[in-house]
Parts: structure tokens; sequence; C-alpha cells
């Protein structure tokens, strides 16, 4: 069996207890056996089981993903086939469930996350143009934001997920909206009325379906890839519904390369359930005949780097962490960002801003675009 990991790998330019930084180091012999009847979510697992271990994870996944050989695991697998028959069958992402991934996420610790991210707490792609380190990269891609949905003074604007309140703080006090965010987690919504004190913020524990009120703009920060493929439809009718009809909608979303009803099962597991990122084709078709899309802004290649440095605040500061999560944790939480940097750098994963209008704006490109070009 050892020889048949090898044959997979082997395209790929990894070798089975090699010594370059890439290559993986088995301990346990039973490795084989459970990744080639388990895929991904095996290999997931054993890492964490402490069964393996490579030098540079992120490297490892560059070089997997840009060959491809995540799909090279059977179609046949019971647990691939159990998982997309549950994906025809089931909206895994409801009203219901709405809440799920708030408390098994979002809600694992503000200390975790605030050891991890820049100071602003923005859990999403920072916009490293000219920038000098993280907290200066996400700043950029604030202000970015700010930008291109053209903030002004006494503007209403809805942030849907708002995180830890980056993008409200920042808003409201350097443009003078007035921001009402909605968040899942309960965590979430307790630090950031903390930190919005005194600003014109308010937070509220939400689901997006129960959205009712008018808005001049409305953004959506890396929380469109928990609304599920079934729910498309519904999320952008609910998002026309709420914007004025001269406002502006920005979505700040990771998109994958083909569409898909599920995804990949150890992230599902053990990062983010019941998540799913959107496609190019999957967006237009929810936002035909509601929208007019303006422009179009990628930079995927920025969230590699953003994850690198997501991952060397998660290194430095683990000491202050172990003694509230274990070592299977410290590698759960390891192999996730590298994962995920890796699958960035292979350009297998995209980070899109897209900008929409209800009813078009007149030299709308060339005024958007003087904000990034």
């Amino acid at each position: 069996m050892k020889q048949m990991v090898q044959e997979i790998l082997a395209p790929s330019d990894v070798i089975i207890n090699g010594n370059r930084p890439w290559d993986i180091q088995v301990h346990n012999p039973d490795f084989y056996s459970e990744v080639l009847s388990g895929g991904s979510l095996a290999l997931g697992e054993s890492y964490m089981d402490g069964w393996w271990d490579c030098q540079s994870l992120d490297q490892f996944f560059e070089k997997i993903m840009v060959k491809r050989l995540d799909k090279k695991v059977s179609l046949s697998s019971p647990g691939i086939l159990l998982g997309v028959l549950k994906a025809k069958l089931i909206n895994a992402q409801r009203r219901s469930k709405a809440y799920v991934i708030g408390k098994r996420h979002y809600d694992l610790g503000n200390q975790l996350f605030s050891s991890m991210l820049d100071k602003g707490m923005n859990y999403s792609c920072a916009f490293w143009d000219r920038a000098k380190n993280l907290d200066h990269a996400q700043e950029k891609k604030l202000e970015l934001i700010c930008q291109k949905m053209g903030l002004e003074p006494g503007l209403k604007v809805l942030d849907i997920g708002c995180g830890w309140g980056g993008f409200a703080k920042y808003a409201a006090r350097k443009y003078h909206v007035s921001v009402y965010g909605i968040t899942v987690s309960r965590k979430q919504a307790e630090f950031v009325k903390k930190q919005c004190r005194g600003l014109d913020v308010v937070i509220e524990l939400l689901d997006y379906r129960k959205l009712k009120q008018k808005f001049d703009r409305i953004v959506s920060i890396g929380m469109f890839e928990h609304v599920g493929y079934k729910n498309y439809r519904t999320y952008m009718k609910v998002v026309h519904k709420c914007l004025q009809p001269d406002g502006l909608f920005l979505l700040h979303t990771i998109v994958g390369n083909s569409s898909r009803s599920t995804t990949d099962p150890w992230i599902s597991k053990y990062i983010f359930p019941n998540s799913i990122l959107p496609s190019a084709k999957q967006i237009s078709a929810a936002s035909e005949d509601l929208f007019v899309l303006e422009d179009l802004h990628s930079f995927g290649e920025y969230y590699d780097r953003t994850l690198m440095a997501w991952h060397d605040n998660f290194k430095r500061n683990w000491a202050k962490l172990k003694d509230l999560y274990d070592e299977r944790f410290y590698r759960m939480w390891n192999y996730y960002i590298l994962a995920c940097a890796g699958s960035f750098r292979a350009r297998r994963l995209q980070l899109w801003q897209i900008v929409f209008s209800k009813e078009g704006l007149r030299g709308s490109c060339q005024k958007l675009r003087k904000t990034y070009v």
C-alpha cells in the first residue's frame, strides 16, 4: 500500500520519508490503508493524530493541488457518495441550522482569533498592495471596500456576517456612516458591541433571512461561503429587498473554480460545518435579473500571504493558548491554515470582490477601478 500512495504522490514530486520541506514523514504504517480508503478526511485526521508530519504543509498542499491529486480520490467512495446524496436531498444551511457555524467555529474563543488575526480582528483576505504588514494590509482592504461603495456621512450600511466588527468600526469611525451588523456567533456579537461602544453601530444575533430594513449600502465580507448553493438565490433576493434603488452591494467571497454541491469532508467536519464555496456560474445565476454587476476584482493571491501571516501569529502565540486547547487542536489548526494557503497558492481557490447595483450606474467601471488600479 505504501507503493500505491507513493505512485499517487509521484506527479506532485512528493516523496514519502524524503528530506525536502514538502516531503511527508510517515510514523504509522496504517496511514497508507487509511488514506487510500478514506481520502482527504483520513489524510487530515491521520495528521491530527500524529501519524505523519511535513516540515512545510503549505508547500505539500500547493504541490498536490497543482497536480489536482485531490481529484484522484475515487468517486465510488461511500463517504463521498453519501455526502453528495445528502447535499442533494437536504438543505444543510436552512434556517434551523443557521447558527451551527457560529457555535462550531466562530465561538471557539475570541482569545484564539485575537492571537491569530490583525489588531482589527479581520478574518478575511487582506489587500497587500504596497502594504507594510498584516495590520496595514487589512486596513487597506477596509478602505478599498469603503471607497468602492462610495461611503459618505449619513449613509445607512448593512454588514451581513459582521465578524468581530472590523469593517463596522472602521466605516463608522472614518466615514461617519450608520452600520447595522448581523452575525450568527454570540461571542462575535458580544465582542463587537464592546469594541464599537460610542459609535453609530448596532449589532444583532440574526440570520440574514429575517432582515426587513432598507439600507443605502450592503456589504458581506467572508460570509457567503456559509450560505449554501440551495440558498444563493434566496440570499440575493433578501439583499435586493433590503437595498435602496440607488444603493450598492459589495460581496467579498472565496470562490471555487467549479460549481459544487459539497465541500471537502475534512473541512466540513472540523473547520466549517455545512460550508461550501460558490462558483462564478452560481453567483451569476443567483444574481441574474436582480442586480447589475458593476465590478469584479480578483486578488486571491493575497489570501496565501494573509494565511501565512495568520499562521505565524498562531505559532508565535501558542504558548498563551495551549492551556485552552490540546495538541490535537494545534495540529488541526495548523493543517487548516496551511492547507488553505497551499490551495490559494496553487490557484485552486480565488478571492473576489464584486460590486452590484440594482439599476446600473453611469460611469461606474471607471470610478470603481480607480480605487484599486
